[in-house]
């Protein structure tokens, strides 16, 4: 099931991923489409980086998703760290001892001796001990590459986030430039008015205290504009250039039971949840067998040599100097009484038991209420775009109104001024829904166990195979078989530079607003005939 989940989800998301837009019966976010570069923005790079890019880069040398990763491997070793007391222990003791004081019949001892032994055994019934630890090993394995899982989609949402950030951000700097330069056009012109008479000196300081405010609005969006870009740069690991606008987030749920159902039976949490719900009752089986009998086979032989310090003169003996020996049996342990010990032992596992369950339910609650109210936000993300693009619109035609009205008498500076601010607040909005909207989209998906790299079809370069080392390493058995000294994967960015506010992107026609530079009629728009 998952694998067929996961085939059709790679290829419809790396469509979708690569901008080309998939039919689909379930809903999805649409992005506004790609504007060219605003004149004087800095030069980019010839083709502008992709969310598809960025998820890429982020994928392949984040120090989060590769701490996860090492963090898994050794999971992995649980494994073989639980299936050696299965297999031969085998040990070899060497002694060579010098005898400073002899007793009363030193003519019998040696001055010196040499000796050696060694010893195999093999367990061949643990009560249940080894193979249970061993299942509880494994068991954790699968929670391991859950919360692998789980760390690839909360990145992949972090990634998606601070993409949509910058994008939103950029549009942000811009909207607030381009209401300063409108303003100072609109200050200039009323001081030109002022000096004929047309207006007072009060509406010379609403228009100067207006553009003051402005500016600090532009101050404002450019530090959260460097903020964005920091946080790029901290979550993908590159400074963000040129970014095209996101594609179409394909499969969105039809309603919040839908989205409910599929996070059941695919977010990675809860099944790491339950990995550990069915370690932990392994556990308790492996807890008791510490009361049942232990058997091993045992072989071993042993060397000794006096070096010719043992006397050999004593009459009616020969004592060799030197021999060997050897010795093989089988090894039964009962416990009979151990103080308490076993029984505290399997309570304590049987107390883990209860936590994992209980576990279980909370981590099943929170996948529950993140995928409702990851629904709940996307679907007011998109009514609130929709009523921000009916806002903008209806405040564009009001700001011509006022403008034209404002030229002929019949409306106030403060009043051209207002229209200004419920434009720009307006637009402002809307890009900030549109980021929303996309984001939560995303976290919907990750919520629903479909925001892994599988799914986004990231196929730029070799997905990481969690198998490949569990297979490596679940039944290695020589005792030298280290690992490289591990170095490091995640891209440092100390050499990266301060981000500043730069914008790369022109404004989307509909954010776009006009300046009238005629003295006459001061806050832009088309003078009306007199």
């Amino acid at each position: 099931m998952r694998g067929m989940r996961l085939a059709f989800l790679a290829g419809t998301m790396a469509c979708s991923l690569t901008a080309v837009a998939e039919p689909a019966a379930a809903q999805t976010v649409t992005p506004p489409p790609a504007d060219p570069a605003p004149e004087g923005a800095p030069a980019t790079a010839a083709t502008p980086t992709t969310l598809r890019d960025a998820l890429l880069r982020a994928y392949s040398d984040s120090p989060v998703l590769a701490g996860q990763r090492a963090n898994l491997r050794a999971t992995n070793e649980g494994v073989p760290l639980a299936r050696a007391d299965a297999l031969p222990q085998v040990g070899v003791r060497g002694n060579y001892t010098r005898f400073l004081v002899q007793g009363q019949n030193a003519f019998l001892q040696p001055d010196q001796a040499l000796t050696a032994d060694g010893q195999v055994t093999q367990t061949v019934f643990a009560g249940g001990r080894i193979r249970n630890s061993v299942a509880a090993a494994k068991t954790r394995v699968l929670a391991g590459r859950s919360n692998l899982r789980t760390t690839e989609a909360n990145l992949f949402t972090d990634v998606v986030a601070a993409y949509n950030d910058v994008i939103r951000d950029e549009a942000t700097v811009e909207l607030n430039r381009q209401n300063v330069r409108s303003l100072e056009v609109n200050l200039q012109a009323t001081r030109d008015r002022f000096e004929v008479g047309d207006l007072t000196r009060t509406d010379v300081a609403q228009s100067e205290a207006r553009l003051s405010g402005a500016i600090g609005q532009l101050r404002i969006a450019e530090a959260q504009l460097i903020a964005s870009r920091e946080g790029y740069l901290q979550v993908v690991g590159a400074v963000p250039g040129q970014l095209a606008p996101p594609p179409p987030l394909p499969n969105l749920p039809a309603d919040p039971q839908a989205a409910v159902s599929t996070a059941l039976n695919n977010n990675p949490a809860l099944e790491a949840a339950e990995h550990n719900r069915d370690a932990a009752a392994l556990d308790v089986r492996a807890a008791r067998g510490a009361r049942l009998p232990q058997a091993d086979l045992f072989a071993g032989g042993s060397y000794f040599n006096y070096l010719g310090s043992l006397p050999s003169s004593v009459v009616g003996t020969s004592v060799p100097q030197s021999g060997t020996s050897a010795q093989a049996g089988v090894s039964l342990t009962l416990p009979i009484y151990q103080g308490g010990r076993p029984a505290a032992q399997v309570r304590q596992a049987q107390a883990r038991q209860g936590q994992a369950i209980e576990q279980v339910t909370a981590t099943e609650r929170g996948v529950i209420a993140q995928a409702r109210t990851a629904f709940a936000n996307w679907q007011s993300s998109q009514r609130v775009i929709e009523a921000s693009e009916a806002a903008v619109a209806a405040n564009r035609l009001s700001l011509e109104g006022v403008r034209a009205e404002n030229s002929v008498g019949n409306r106030t500076i403060i009043e051209v001024l207002n229209a200004e601010q419920e434009l720009l607040n307006s637009q402002v909005n809307l890009v900030s829904a549109r980021r929303d909207a996309y984001v939560a989209g995303f976290a919907l998906l990750a919520a629903m166990g479909r925001a892994e790299a599988e799914d986004l079809g990231l196929d730029g370069g070799a997905l990481y195979d969690p198998l490949t080392d569990y297979k490596r390493v679940a039944k290695a058995w020589f005792d030298y078989d280290d690992d490289p000294t591990p170095r490091p994967v995640g891209t440092r960015t100390v050499d990266a530079p301060a981000q500043t506010p730069i914008v790369t992107r022109a404004l989307e026609p509909q954010l776009q607003r006009p300046v009238d530079t005629d003295p006459a009629n001061p806050s832009g728009g088309v003078r009306p005939p007199r």
